[in-house]
């Protein structure tokens, strides 16, 4: 694929409403694992641990006012909130000449699971013929999120949402590179949300890493856009791929290869390794598939969940957002890696 510039970013994630704040909470865990904050303050039912890493201080109506935020869930606030930062800080203004050039894709694990789960819960516990609260439905549909991140700010162009797990956002790349390559768009805001839920924390819990690292919440949205320029940060390759019956490892060793290859890179141009791995002890597939594709050379790691939890779809986006914005100088390419329960795995390498 053809290089495409970064433009503006923001996040939104347990560290702050910051990228740096999370690249400075990564720089200040050095290779530690911050144990989340009490989250019964938010979440009412009943949680596999009282740890979680909630943006508890996040308040939709302060950020955006009252009018037309009142039914949104929690995914579609953090993602409507996450667009605007990122339309600011690219300095893109959005106006009636450019606005149906400019779309947006969000990756997500299956949209808001509470919101689902809640409306789903209605139809066994009303009187029938199942009288569901009307209200609850629109925020049962996957591209809620990305639809009202476009009503808000005014965007007629593409509008999509990709599922995938950790997967999510590497699609959401592809999608946003072809959409700009095929003369659809000319920018697009690309990105992954999840929400800290009860529903999410279980489904953490019970999942094959145990809840070792408790779940999370976050947003990470991207304005990208035009060729890249020599000087500034460009996603540079994302590739996906899929790997059945216990061969995923190998996979992703030809998936980093792979899209090494798109970027006419080498291994020693990686001078940043970032997994959505949600380990700290242990095996650690992704990291050990990665190296083999690098053929020993080892860069810097980043392992963004340590410091913002299992945020499910939003952690490799999240992960680009503090490398993008890590403390220092460093220069090269970095290395995003993805594996999925079902053998799913992506790559991705982005210029800094």
């Amino acid at each position: 694929m053809n290089p495409l510039t970064i433009n503006g970013l923001a996040t939104l994630s347990a560290a702050g409403d910051r990228p740096e704040a999370l690249a400075e909470r990564i720089a200040a865990l050095a290779g530690a694992t911050h144990p989340g904050v009490p989250v019964g303050a938010i979440v009412t039912e009943a949680l596999p641990s009282t740890q979680g890493h909630a943006l508890l201080d996040f308040d939709v109506r302060a950020r955006l006012g009252r009018r037309g935020t009142s039914f949104y869930d929690r995914a579609t606030a953090l993602a409507v909130v996450a667009c605007g930062d990122a339309l600011d800080d690219s300095g893109l203004t959005v106006d009636d000449t450019n606005r149906t050039r400019i779309g947006v894709v969000l990756g997500t694990t299956v949209g808001s699971l509470k919101s689902t789960s809640d409306y789903t819960r209605e139809t066994l516990v009303q009187d029938k013929p199942y009288l569901v609260n009307p209200v609850l439905f629109p925020n049962t549909v996957m591209n809620c999120a990305a639809g009202q991140a476009a009503i808000r700010h005014g965007l007629k162009g593409v509008n999509a949402t990709v599922t995938g797990g950790p997967l999510a956002f590497f699609n959401a790349l592809r999608y946003a590179g072809n959409a700009i390559r095929r003369g659809y768009v000319d920018t697009m805001l690309v990105g992954a949300v999840e929400e800290f839920s009860a529903h999410r924390a279980w489904a953490s819990a019970l999942g094959p890493t145990g809840g070792e690292i408790p779940a999370g919440e976050g947003a990470a949205v991207f304005v990208i856009g035009g060729p890249a320029d020599s000087g500034g940060a460009a996603v540079c390759a994302a590739t996906t791929g899929y790997g059945p019956d216990g061969t995923a490892e190998q996979a992703l060793t030809d998936c980093v290869a792979r899209a090494l290859r798109a970027a006419g890179a080498v291994p020693g141009d990686v001078t940043l390794l970032a997994t959505s791995e949600t380990v700290t002890t242990g095996p650690r597939p992704q990291r050990d598939a990665a190296l083999r594709a690098l053929d020993g050379h080892r860069p810097a790691e980043l392992v963004v969940s340590r410091a913002a939890g299992d945020c499910g779809a939003a952690l490799p986006a999240l992960a680009l957002a503090a490398a993008l914005r890590e403390p220092g100088t460093r220069s090269g390419l970095t290395l995003f890696t993805a594996h999925g329960t079902d053998g799913g795995v992506g790559a991705a390498l982005v210029r800094r």
